[in-house]
């Protein structure tokens, strides 16, 4: 699964957990198989980020729990707390956690987030 995310909307400074807005897709919008390969316990997901040449693996897990059926938010979550918005549980990174590089790039109104989301089952 493969979208991308640009920074067309802007957040306050109070959105320190929040990398990037505006995607192209979903958690509602993801294939059937991928949710539920995602869905299946003991799944690992590796999400990785790419932004002007700066790359990023965040890695979690599936869980039964997960609904994906929120519109247009995904949040990788630290925790084990599943919600319509949540696509990884366990995640090794959170926000604060990523390279500060990525996140500075990430910064210009130009940016074009890329997104590989892969499910191991």
């Amino acid at each position: 699964m493969t979208f991308e995310i640009t920074r067309d909307l802007e957040l306050s400074r109070r959105g320190n957990c929040v990398i990037a807005v505006n995607a192209t897709k979903g958690p509602r919008e993801m294939s059937a198989e991928f949710k539920k390969a995602c869905m299946r316990e003991g799944s690992r997901i590796v999400m990785k980020l790419e932004v002007s040449g700066l790359f990023e693996v965040i890695r979690g897990e599936g869980a039964p729990e997960l609904s994906f059926t929120h519109p247009n938010e995904m949040v990788g979550r630290k925790s084990s707390y599943p919600s319509d918005r949540t696509i990884m549980v366990r995640a090794d990174k959170a926000a604060c956690d990523l390279d500060r590089r990525l996140i500075e790039a990430l910064k210009s109104p130009k940016a074009r987030l890329t997104i590989h989301i892969i499910a191991e089952i």
